[in-house]
């Protein structure tokens, strides 16, 4: 088990984020679990600030990618709606990884094998209404 944050509130998540921001550099990957209403998008929202980027960060869900811009780049995934290899690389997943952005994976139990040894694991997890555990493996 790693280290484990007790986030009270959005805002807590956010900043969460920001701090996090902090040590991503160009080709990381943060791989985010958690169901839906954890958190991750708060979370990814505390990472593009931390980053000075401006961009209005909403979840990819339909989507599935948004580029968020930056040098390097914030690229953010939403993985829920992949069931394979073909699906995953229509997301661009390994053009983005490959050109060095730092990319954010929501619903990561779906891309398992496809993720970096490296990448940071962080399990988001409900308490009550506002409280999340954010855990990082």
């Amino acid at each position: 088990m790693g280290d484990i944050f007790r986030s009270e509130s959005l805002a807590m998540t956010e900043e969460y984020g920001r701090k996090l921001a902090e040590s991503l550099t160009a080709g990381t990957v943060v791989a985010l679990y958690g169901g839906m209403g954890m958190g991750k998008t708060a979370l990814v929202r505390g990472v593009a600030a931390g980053l000075g980027l401006e961009a209005e960060v909403s979840s990819p869900t339909f989507a599935l990618v948004h580029d968020y811009g930056g040098q390097p780049p914030l690229v953010h995934f939403d993985m829920y709606r992949v069931s394979g290899w073909e699906d995953l690389y229509s997301t661009g997943f390994f053009d983005y990884l490959d050109a060095g952005a730092i990319l954010i994976v929501e619903w990561s139990e779906h891309i398992e094998n496809a993720l970096p040894a490296d990448a940071i694991r962080l399990r988001l997890q409900r308490v009550d209404d506002c409280t999340r555990l954010i855990e990082r493996e």
